[in-house]
Order: C-alpha cells, then structure tokens, then sequence
C-alpha cells in the first residue's frame, strides 16, 4: 500500500477533493440548464466541430480543481496534467515528479453539448504513473464517486452513501455490454456482433461507463482504437480505473496488462477492456483475444 507523501492526512485530503467537486458540479450544472436553450449554445460552446469541443463549463472547472489544488497545498512536489491545459500548450508540460494529478475537467463534452446527462468530472492521483486515488463526479445522477487508494465510496450531495453490491460472475452472452455512443467503429461494431452480448448500453463518458459497470448496469467495457485514428488518454482512464479498481474490478490492455501512463502525447492506443471482476478478467481477455483473431477484426501482435 503506497502512502500519500508529504506527510499529508489522507482523510483531509478526500475532505478537499470532496468539497472541491462538489463545487465543480454546481458549474457543470449550471451550464448543463444554459445549453437547454438553442441561443446559449453559441457563448457556451468555444470550438466548432472536431472530435473534441471545449465549451465554458470546461474551462471554468479546469481552473476550479487546478486553483484550488495549487492554493491547498502549495509547494507539493507533484505535478497536475490538465486535458484542457495540453489543449492549449502540450510542449510546456514536464512532469518531473512521482505524484501527479490528472485532471479531465468535463469528461463526454459531446454528451454535456447534447444534454443527455452523460458526462463526468476525472481527477486522480497517480504515483509513478499508476492510478492510485480517485475521483468520478456525475453531476446529473448526483453521484461522487471516491477511491483512496483502497477503499471505494459513492457519495450523495447530502453525504448519504449508495450502496455497492458484489460483481456477479457471467459469461460473456450473459453479459451487458456498455458502449461508447459518441466514439464507435465498424471494427468495434463487427466485435460487438460476434460476442454476443446479452445488451447493449449506449453512454458518454468513460467516467460514467465504469461508474455502470460499478452499479451492475453494465458488466463490460471495451474501447477500441483504430491504428492512426484518434484514441483515448491519460485523462480519460485515470480516475475510472482508480475507482473500479478499488471496487474489483479491471481495465487493461487485451493482453491483460496494466495501462501505461505518461506515455508520448499520453495516449491510450489499441484494445483496452475494464471488467467488474478482477479474479475473472483475464479469461475474459483472453475470449475477447480469441473472437478477434478468429474473425481477423483487429490486427494483434501476440
């Protein structure tokens, strides 16, 4: 069990990032009723088009989360990387230091933009460059969803906790399988197809797929990245692993091996799969592994 540094109380710390999500879902709301209405789309949203929009929310909870961190705990050796802030400078970023947040400030901007309520706030901690505490906001479920490194809590906005219940066993057709709706290829429909899932979830953000998976909504997720086409990163994995990983459950490549972080443009390439079964995954992985060689629908090395 890796230790929070600085001599820093591990309770107090989740008291800040509680309270500091919690404001950050009063903006997220906020502008969530704005974008109800046609004419506040234009002031809200602040790219056209693209895979990947930025809108007014973004950018205020971005500088939530980094102000406040940085006024907190000042002169900490860690560092922050910020989805919105590599948007905007990626050659500026170092980190240089073993702890580090990573922060997507409105994870499924598309489905915020679209008002379908599947959207999340990201923030974890990562020492050397694996997941270790976590938080996933869903301002619309009024969900906070707490990883301190062992330990998982859901979290209402009165304080009232949700109750977690232990991940079933299933077979892959038994399984309800949750999708990205936004980011969807032939490949992955062609895979989807031959698994034979017993359901199909479509949702947003990634945040809010694990939270799925946690709830027993969903039982399985996989994101897969076609060579040369956009994939996801840091950001978008962090904090979801950081909380199914305290709950049991998984997220790892197809080969059934830990995410790499911090990787060049800190991108999260290939077939990646969370699961809500630990004990269970790898085989899982490896029946996944099996249907995709046999219909050739991915190209895989090993």
């Amino acid at each position: 069990m890796v230790k929070i540094p600085f001599n820093l109380d591990i309770h107090n710390l989740i008291d800040d990032l509680r309270n500091f999500s919690w404001e950050a879902s009063e903006i997220l709301l906020y502008y969530s009723k704005l974008l109800r209405k046609e004419e506040n789309k234009k002031i809200i949203i602040k790219t056209k088009g693209g895979e990947d929009p930025v809108t007014s929310a973004d950018l205020k909870v971005n500088e939530l989360i980094i102000k406040s961190l940085n006024e907190k705990y000042k002169e900490k050796n860690w560092s922050i990387l910020s989805e919105e802030n590599v948007k905007l400078n990626n050659d500026i970023y170092k980190n240089n230091f073993d702890w580090e947040w990573i922060l997507d400030p409105l994870d499924g901007t598309k489905d915020f933009i679209e008002g379908t309520n599947d959207y999340a706030l990201h923030l974890a901690l990562n020492y050397k460059n694996k997941p270790h505490l976590g938080i996933v906001l869903i301002p619309e479920k009024n969900e906070l969803w707490i990883s301190d490194g062992k330990n998982l809590r859901c979290e209402r906005r009165d304080g009232s906790l949700n109750q977690l219940l232990k991940p079933k066993n299933k077979s892959i057709n038994e399984m309800t399988f949750v999708c990205s709706k936004n980011h969807r290829n032939k490949a992955l429909e062609r895979l989807i197809e031959k698994l034979n899932f017993k359901k199909v979830n479509f949702m947003g953000s990634i945040g809010c797929k694990i939270a799925s998976i946690i709830r027993g909504d969903s039982d399985i997720y996989i994101c897969l990245s076609l060579p040369g086409k956009s994939s996801p990163k840091d950001w978008d994995f962090a904090a979801p692993e950081a909380i199914l990983s305290a709950y049991g459950g998984a997220i790892t490549n197809l080969n059934n091996e830990n995410l790499i972080y911090s990787q060049k443009n800190f991108v999260q390439e290939g077939i990646i799969i969370a699961t809500n079964d630990k004990k269970t995954h790898g085989e899982k992985c490896k029946e996944i592994k099996k249907i995709i060689r046999k219909y050739n629908l991915f190209p895989i090395d090993s």
